[in-house]
């Protein structure tokens, strides 16, 4: 029998930051939301966590359901926390990252409309608190 606790509890959703290096530039991928919150805006690839799954292997689903990428190795980073980051409801993030090392295709799925790569320093208006979790990022990969 379940165990039904009284207390409310946050979701748990993963952010996948992917990186990838080009002669001259520093390159981040992102999905364009094809659904609300914030639909059209741009955002980092990721989703709500599963039951049956752990972080690392919702983000490794979620980041080959919204650009098709695959084996991409992710480092956990970060968690995010502010009550108000999801305007659905009351969500925990944990943010990874990983670096492209191959010539793979991206590719939009799921709730995804579009996926792309941007320069780092030209990033669109970005969903939720994703420019937050890339400035972090972005900050401890260039210390």
């Amino acid at each position: 029998m379940p165990y039904t606790y009284k207390y409310p509890r946050p979701a748990v959703t993963v952010d996948t930051l992917v990186v990838r290096k080009t002669k001259d530039d520093l390159q981040l991928l992102l999905i364009q939301r094809d659904r609300e919150p914030f639909q059209g805006f741009w955002a980092i690839p990721g989703g709500f966590m599963d039951m049956d799954e752990t972080l690392e292997e919702a983000a490794v689903r979620e980041l080959e359901e919204e650009t098709g990428l695959q084996n991409i190795a992710l480092t956990q980073m970060k968690a995010y926390s502010a009550p108000d980051r999801d305007p659905r409801q009351r969500t925990v993030s944990v943010a990874f990252v990983g670096f492209l090392t191959d010539n793979q295709q991206i590719k939009a799925g799921d709730d995804a409309r579009k996926a792309q790569w941007f320069s780092v320093n030209r990033l669109p208006s970005l969903a939720f608190d994703h420019a937050q979790i890339i400035a972090d990022i972005l900050s401890k990969i260039h210390s």
